[in-house]
């Protein structure tokens, strides 16, 4: 029994030591646990604010600036005029006896219009000639005397004074003549304008009277629009328009005014004809820039035997300019205005963005040239956004993404 009680105490502390060892060895494991967890939290942590950091920058789509691609087209509001196109006035006054042609008539020069009646002007006229009758009965019987003044002169009958005089009277009855003959010419030439006659051939596009109607002569002044007449001058009585070929009048900007050349083609495109085209030529230019609208005149010629265009019509004329290839082009959406200069967005080597001013040349609707301030090996965002900034980091859209993002992942 005291041995077994000597024995006791020995085994306990043996108990006691395997306890603390225990206790020990499962105090180190819960330590490394802890700092394992603790440290891969972090390095997860750092991961993933590594890979929100990368996806906080935006991604953008880039593009390089091209040299002159193929040929441009220039489309440009014009105006449809006739070969030869007259408004006939009246050059007298009178009433409409008859008219003969009404609108849409194809007449050859001289044909007869209309005819006015001048009562008043024919009466004149009688009287013009019977003055100059007159006046040529003078004449002779101023000769006759002067004649015989001058043999009467001889014998000394009569004075050198007298016989001047009867010169002179016949003198001044020659020049009576002439002016009543040139009197008599002038009304000669009115009764002409009684007929009104087409110019030249084509068709008469416009009839603005009517028989028993009231003319009036329109005077110079008004028909050339000069000033000093009436400001209410009268309409004409008729319009003709020679249509054989048609001039197309169209204002070029200044800015492409150095492209145009003669001869240079175009398509016409009216209105009227939605699915066709028509083939025209330059055929001269002002060789002048207007100071109101800094456009040059250009007239285009187009054979109209057909009879499909009309004087007065819109047309639009498109003309294919060639490319330069001395111009860059960029999309118009990569424009950034701010300041008084236009700006793109590039992106540098390591992919940061470096804004750089431009001098901008023609809008060519989705592309603008661009004159200076770029080359070709330049990336350029296509669409900035409004608050992009120098040194702005991007991703490039289609590059791969950075390997820390793929880690995080």
């Amino acid at each position: 029994m005291e041995q077994d009680l000597k024995i006791a105490p020995k085994n306990s502390k043996r108990l006691g030591r395997k306890v603390m060892w225990r206790l020990a060895l499962a105090g180190l494991v819960a330590i490394g646990v802890a700092f394992f967890g603790i440290a891969s939290r972090e390095k997860k942590e750092s991961s993933l604010a590594q890979w929100t950091e990368t996806q906080a920058v935006p991604s953008v789509d880039v593009v390089t600036a091209e040299r002159g691609v193929g040929q441009q087209q220039l489309v440009l509001p014009g105006d449809v005029e006739a070969w030869y196109q007259a408004p006939l006035y009246a050059r007298v006054n009178g009433y409409v006896k008859m008219w003969y042609k009404d609108i849409g008539a194809k007449v050859k020069a001289g044909d007869l219009l209309a005819e006015i009646d001048t009562p008043d002007l024919d009466q004149q006229y009688a009287e013009a000639k019977g003055d100059l009758a007159k006046a040529q009965a003078n004449e002779a019987l101023a000769e006759l005397t002067a004649k015989r003044w001058e043999a009467l002169r001889n014998t000394a009958a009569v004075s050198q004074q007298d016989a001047d005089e009867k010169a002179g009277e016949y003198e001044a009855a020659k020049a009576a003549v002439t002016a009543s003959q040139a009197f008599v010419a002038k009304l000669a030439s009115l009764e002409a304008y009684k007929r009104i006659v087409a110019p030249f051939d084509g068709v008469v596009t416009a009839r603005n009277v009517d028989v028993g109607a009231l003319v009036v002569s329109t005077p110079t002044s008004n028909v050339l629009g000069e000033s000093g007449g009436s400001s209410s001058a009268p309409s004409a009585l008729f319009e003709v328009a020679d249509n054989h070929e048609m001039r197309i009048y169209v204002a070029v900007p200044q800015s492409f005014s150095a492209e145009i050349r003669e001869g240079m083609p175009a398509e016409l495109k009216l209105p009227q004809y939605p699915d066709r085209s028509f083939k025209a030529n330059v055929a001269t230019t002002s060789n002048a820039i207007s100071l109101k609208g800094r456009s040059l005149l250009v007239e285009l010629h187009r054979d109209n035997s057909d009879g499909l265009l009309q004087p007065g019509s819109f047309v639009e004329v498109h003309f294919e300019l060639p490319a330069n290839e001395e111009v860059l082009r960029i999309p118009a959406s990569a424009l950034i205005f701010r300041r008084d200069t236009a700006e793109v967005a590039t992106v540098g080597p390591d992919d940061t963005v470096k804004l750089a001013p431009i001098e901008v040349g023609r809008d060519l609707g989705t592309e603008v040239e661009v004159l200076s301030g770029l080359t070709t090996a330049d990336r350029v965002i296509r669409s900035p956004w409004d608050s992009i900034a120098d040194g702005d980091k991007v991703n490039i859209a289609g590059e791969p993404k950075p390997a820390a993002e793929a880690s995080a992942r």
